[in-house]
């Protein structure tokens, strides 16, 4: 979740109460989430039934919020000009916004709230739908200990969850330049399906230690037009990587709190088949993509100082029924591995620096990995490996600095030449300057 002031005008509490150093979440703010965004501090319109049930509960001001970013980017190595053979393009790219964002985030009614966010990327010009995660949730006890149940319908597998152990949301790694190469290979539940899905899973968080998810998703791309109705649907073959029926989601974490620290441990999936659409039918053989994963993140706040750790990993099996049948993959069976570690520490919550490991490997295959300029794989292999390294510094609680660089050991394969174009994995490496304003 990321750290918006909507919360903070909503609950009278400072940023700091929900997120260590934002987007990361304290334990406080995991709470926060699972209870559908609706614990609050302002005066309140409401309506009580005759069974003195409520019928309305709105917050006297809309819980509404802006976020913007501008970056400069800085790879080791130009990037060939395609439009000019020979040519270089120009390194050194400033982006005025990178991204822009509205926010609501909050109650919508008693139990039921709400983080949904619209974008403005500057890659497409345009405004878009971003990450959403719409809650119902109450809560209750068996025996003497707690339980929080709720719904929640989004857009993204694992933006729902709170841990920044997961995808969506694992820290050092949720914010990268969107101006330099990164590795073409992902598996289905690493950020793969956000924004083209709509999910709906129920939850249960017992005795603030056990946790258990249980959902299903469905393709729903934006910007999507079918020739015939003129509207946003039904998809056919025009469409590209189209859901066959619902693709089942789960996970299950613990968490252990004592004193200033917590601990947690988990594991979540997700089993996917897939049309590859992209002018074959949406019927007959799919692709099968069955991801397992697991995770960890340990947390201590103190008053000066605050140090995290979070780690995934996830092992994907692919079973490519109709790339292999349509001469698209070299092999009718794939696996796809990614392990990602990182820690920050923070003093003050004002001066930061993180470090953190990623690695992707897999099985070679070059019809799905080919080579071209800066982007291919020449080796027809997914391997990829490499550092990010991040100082920050935060004046205020809502404005963070950033300096990060990222470097490259293996990039589509190899370290050396991996694109068939002379280019280097170390080429790739990236400075990358950010400005992150939220208000």
């Amino acid at each position: 979740m990321h750290a918006v002031p909507s919360f903070a005008r909503q609950t009278g509490l400072a940023c700091e109460a929900c997120h260590t150093v934002f987007p990361e979440l304290t334990p406080f703010g995991r709470q926060f989430k699972l209870n559908a965004y609706t614990i609050d501090n302002l005066p309140q319109i409401r309506a009580i039934t005759n069974d003195r049930d409520e019928a309305l509960l709105l917050n006297w001001l809309p819980p509404l919020s802006f976020m913007f970013q501008t970056s400069y980017t800085q790879t080791r190595r130009s990037l060939p000009d395609l439009a000019q053979p020979g040519g270089l393009a120009q390194n050194g790219q400033v982006l005025f916004p990178q991204q822009a964002s509205l926010f609501y985030a909050g109650r919508i009614a008693p139990h039921f709230g709400a983080f949904v966010q619209i974008t403005y990327d500057s890659a497409s010009g345009s405004f878009g739908w971003d990450n959403t995660d719409i809650r119902y949730a109450r809560q209750t006890s068996i025996g003497d200990r707690s339980l929080i149940y709720g719904i929640t319908l989004n857009n993204n597998p694992t933006v729902q969850d709170v841990w920044n152990s997961t995808p969506a949301w694992q820290v050092p790694f949720d914010q990268r330049s969107s101006a330099a190469p990164i590795p073409a290979a992902a598996t289905q539940i690493d950020q793969t399906l956000g924004g083209s899905v709509a999910g709906i899973a129920a939850y249960a968080y017992f005795a603030n230690a056990l946790y258990a998810e249980l959902g299903v998703y469905r393709s729903s791309p934006q910007g999507f037009t079918n020739q015939q109705t003129g509207l946003g649907g039904p998809l056919n073959s025009t469409a590209s990587n189209v859901i066959q029926n619902v693709a089942p989601y789960w996970r299950v974490a613990w968490e252990q709190q004592w004193q200033r620290n917590s601990l947690s441990v988990g594991l979540y999936g997700l089993s996917i088949d897939l049309f590859p659409g992209n002018g074959a039918l949406l019927s007959g053989p799919t692709d099968q993509f069955r991801d397992t994963a697991a995770d960890l993140q340990y947390q201590f706040i103190g008053d000066d100082h605050i140090a995290s750790l979070q780690s995934t990993f996830i092992d994907e099996h692919q079973t490519r029924n109709a790339s292999f049948a349509a001469g698209l993959s070299a092999n009718p069976k794939d696996t796809l591995r990614t392990f990602r570690i990182g820690g920050s520490y923070y003093y003050r919550r004002r001066y930061g620096a993180s470090l953190g490991y990623f690695s992707t490997t897999g099985s070679s295959d070059p019809l799905l990995y080919t080579a071209a300029p800066v982007t291919g794989s020449a080796a027809g292999n997914p391997d990829s490996r490499g550092w990010i390294g991040e100082l920050d510094f935060l004046p205020w609680q809502n404005v963070k600095l950033a300096l990060q660089y990222t470097f490259y050991n293996k990039f589509n394969g190899a370290s050396t030449n991996y694109d068939g174009f002379g280019r280097s994995a170390g080429d790739n490496n990236t400075l990358y300057a950010l400005g992150w304003l939220a208000f």
